[in-house]
C-alpha cells in the first residue's frame, strides 16, 4: 500500500460515492474525506437527537467502498418504512450506536468500515457539529443544508456555525501526504464547500505540493 498512489477524495451526497465506487476498481491507497454538515432526513434527526456530526454522507461512502457480500451492503443500506425507526438507514443507527457506545464519531467511522472491509480509509472532516449558512443575493439568510438545497435562489457566499470547527487531525495528515486530491462531484455550495471551511482544511489544500482536480455541478 505504501507504494500506491495515495488520494484524497473530498466531497459529499451522491457524487463522492459514484465517485470512489468507480476509483476502487483500481490499485489506489483512497482516502475519503466526507461532509458530516447535513441535516436533514434521518441524518438530521439523529444529529438533533444524538448531538452528533450528521452520519448519512458517511454512511453512502462506507458502502461505495465496502468489499463484502452484497445482501450485507443491502442491509447496512436498507431504509425502514415504518414504525418509529421510519426513514432511518440501518447503517445510520449503526453508526449513531457505534458513536454512542465509544463517544467518538471517528472512531465509529473507523470500526463500521472494519466491519464492512472498506478498501482505503473514511475520514469524517470534523467530529464537530457544523452548521452550513447560505446567504443570497438578497441578503436572506438560509440555516441549514437541507434548507439551502430546497430554497434555491442565487448564493452570493456561505459559512458555518460556530466559525471555529476543528479538523479531525488525520484529515490533515491525508491531504499534506497524498498524491492526489480530488474535490467533488457534487454540489459547490453544500458537498464541497462544508468541507473547506473547517479549520485548517484549506490551508492544507493550498499547501499540499499534490495535483489537485476538482468537479463541480452548479
Amino acid at each position: 500500500m505504501n507504494n500506491r498512489v495515495k488520494v484524497v477524495a473530498i466531497g459529499g451526497g451522491t457524487g463522492l460515492s459514484v465517485l470512489l465506487r468507480g476509483l476502487k476498481k483500481y490499485p489506489l491507497d483512497i482516502t475519503a474525506v466526507v461532509t458530516v454538515a447535513d441535516d436533514g432526513g434521518s441524518s438530521g434527526k439523529i444529529r438533533s437527537d444524538m448531538n452528533i456530526p450528521s452520519p448519512g454522507d458517511v454512511r453512502n461512502v462506507i458502502a461505495a467502498l465496502s468489499d463484502v457480500e452484497p445482501y450485507l451492503e443491502k442491509m447496512f443500506q436498507y431504509r425502514f418504512d415504518s414504525g418509529e425507526v421510519k426513514g432511518h438507514p440501518v447503517g445510520n443507527l449503526m453508526l449513531a450506536a457505534m458513536t454512542d457506545i465509544h463517544g467518538n464519531f471517528s472512531t465509529a467511522v473507523q470500526i463500521m468500515s472494519k466491519i464492512l472491509n472498506v478498501s482505503g480509509t473514511v475520514l469524517p472532516t470534523t467530529n464537530e457539529m457544523a452548521t452550513l449558512n447560505a446567504v443570497l443575493k438578497t441578503g436572506e439568510i438560509i440555516r441549514g443544508e437541507s434548507s439551502i438545497t430546497k430554497a434555491g435562489g442565487e448564493i452570493d457566499n456561505v459559512y458555518i456555525t460556530p466559525s471555529k470547527v476543528k479538523a479531525n487531525v488525520d484529515v490533515i495528515k491525508a491531504i499534506e501526504n497524498c498524491d492526489y486530491i480530488v474535490m467533488g462531484p457534487g454540489s459547490l455550495y453544500t458537498s464541497i464547500i462544508p468541507n473547506l471551511m473547517i479549520s485548517g482544511v484549506s490551508e492544507a489544500i493550498v499547501n499540499s505540493s499534490a495535483k489537485k482536480c476538482m468537479f463541480v455541478m452548479l
